[in-house]
């Protein structure tokens, strides 16, 4: 499957048990172009994948149904959404195939292949950015990604937007930490590359009025 079709979407939505989490998962599959992104990047060079800051297990689920889920390993701090992702994964049958674990960006799994972080490092301080990254990094294959969708500090319209929404995801709980540094481009153009990888950004914005930016690390084979 190249594209996510609407019986596929459906079928992932309705695999949630409380009718919030099948409505964000409809909207969110239907008009965030950062699935999409990240299988069209994996299912160029097949390997297993790390999801940090998996959240409700959403990626694992829709790579799964393009067909580009080689392995995957999904980690998350949260019990509450780490929770909901595997009720949503036993009632698809993919618990196995997509498991989910809680524990944080910086804990070290024997898994090496692509990564991806996405929309995670603004919820951390300058330091604990850093020390996920470099795990990050840890966990790369000759030719593996690093996968990194974000919000980078810059002087916009779209950045001021994204810092409104990001007040009210904090005050309505759903997440359980606000933001606590945006970094600039230039900030992981030199970490990345200070860690041997070859670094490629570009916008990510969607359909939404939101910041949003794709950045590509990749390791030499």
């Amino acid at each position: 499957m190249s594209v996510m079709d609407a019986t596929a979407l459906y079928r992932i939505a309705e695999s949630y048990d409380h009718w919030f989490q099948r409505r964000y998962v409809q909207g969110k599959l239907a008009t965030d172009p950062a699935y999409a992104a990240v299988a069209d990047l994996v299912a160029r060079r097949p390997l297993p994948l790390l999801d940090i800051g998996c959240g409700i297990g959403l990626l694992g689920q829709y790579l799964y149904a393009r067909g580009v889920l080689v392995a995957y390993l999904g980690v998350d701090h949260d019990p509450r959404k780490i929770e909901a992702g595997r009720r949503a994964l036993r009632q698809s049958g993919l618990d196995k195939t997509v498991p989910l674990r809680l524990a944080d960006g910086s804990t070290a799994y024997p898994l090496r292949g692509h990564v991806a972080v996405l929309d995670v490092l603004h919820y951390l301080d300058k330091a604990k950015q850093r020390e996920l990254l470099d795990n990050a990094v840890a966990h790369l294959a000759p030719g593996g990604m690093l996968i990194v969708r974000n919000v980078l500090r810059e002087r916009s319209w779209r950045y001021a937007a994204t810092r409104v929404s990001e007040f009210f995801l904090s005050a309505s709980g759903w997440m359980r930490v606000g933001a606590q540094h945006y970094p600039s481009a230039d900030e992981l153009h030199e970490l990345l590359e200070g860690a041997g990888l070859r670094v490629s950004i570009r916008s990510l914005h969607g359909r939404t009025p939101f910041d949003c930016y794709l950045i590509v690390a990749e390791k030499p084979e």
